[in-house]
């Protein structure tokens, strides 16, 4: 980013997605809301120098900033985690994020993606809550159930939990790390990284293709079309985010894409 960053291209409208699930976030890096009715939980913060954007889209939404009680991490790199410290000090919820990302969040390990961006990971923390496989973080009226989906990195945590609008319950699910660009093979033999986390992130896409979702919720916005369908839920549609194959579709994709990507490798 060479110091400089372009805000008006991070912009995007703050929207209402279905009952009580907001998208609050930029353009690069999603975040998403869940109003339980006793406070919100957000599901990953965005880069630190966006806060302000988020906040402010919080705001805008008609809901309240302090009012977040946990802010549960998809996964240990800088455009998802950058601004939890700050939210913490701010906010005073609680940090969740998958076990084997631990050191990620504190600085031990220099893997938050940061210098591939051109960027400085300054904001280090220690997490509240270290997650595993199959733990619920229950607030209001809402569970949510993290699922071990490692690969793009160790401790990459998929969220499920249910959402309401009032006459219909559909389920969601956030998927915890879709990338590739940590699985190549420049990535893991620049940081001495296992090749077997490539198998990791198969079995992963193959386990979520297991879980019923309704509503396919992306770590980026290009992952579920998320301002196309908020266009469309702007003209009316107010199901727009509802499509019960698109959550099988997209990991089945993933899968053919890291197999793609390694069939290059081979070539070369």
């Amino acid at each position: 980013m060479n110091g400089y960053i372009n805000f008006t291209e991070e912009l995007m409208e703050p929207t209402k997605i279905l009952g009580n699930l907001y998208f609050a976030g930029t353009k690069p890096a999603s975040t998403h809301l869940i109003d339980t009715g006793d406070g919100l939980i957000m599901l990953d913060t965005g880069y630190q120098h966006s806060l302000f954007i988020v906040i402010d889209n919080i705001y805008r939404l008609g809901l309240n900033p302090h009012a977040i009680r946990y802010i549960l991490l998809t996964h240990g790199h800088i455009d998802h985690f950058g601004a939890a410290r700050s939210l913490r000090e701010l906010t005073g919820a609680k940090i969740a994020l998958g076990r084997e990302d631990r050191d990620y969040a504190n600085g031990k390990l220099d893997l938050s993606y940061a210098k591939e961006l051109g960027m400085v990971f300054a904001e280090t923390f220690e997490p509240d809550i270290l997650l595993s496989d199959g733990d619920e973080i229950t607030l209001g009226n809402t569970t949510v159930r993290a699922v071990s989906t490692p690969g793009h990195t160790p401790g990459a945590m998929s969220y499920f939990f249910d959402v309401h609008d009032g006459q219909k319950t559909f389920r969601a699910g956030l998927h915890g790390g879709m990338g590739i660009n940590t699985l190549c093979r420049e990535f893991l033999d620049a940081y001495g990284l296992p090749y077997s986390l490539r198998e990791d992130f198969k079995r992963s896409m193959k386990r979520l293709q297991e879980e019923h979702v309704d509503i396919f919720l992306g770590n980026h916005m290009q992952h579920n079309h998320t301002e196309e369908k908020a266009a469309r839920i702007k003209n009316g549609e107010t199901y727009a985010f509802v499509d019960p194959e698109e959550w099988y579709a997209y990991n089945s994709w993933c899968i053919e894409n890291l197999n793609h990507m390694m069939d290059g490798e081979n070539k070369k």
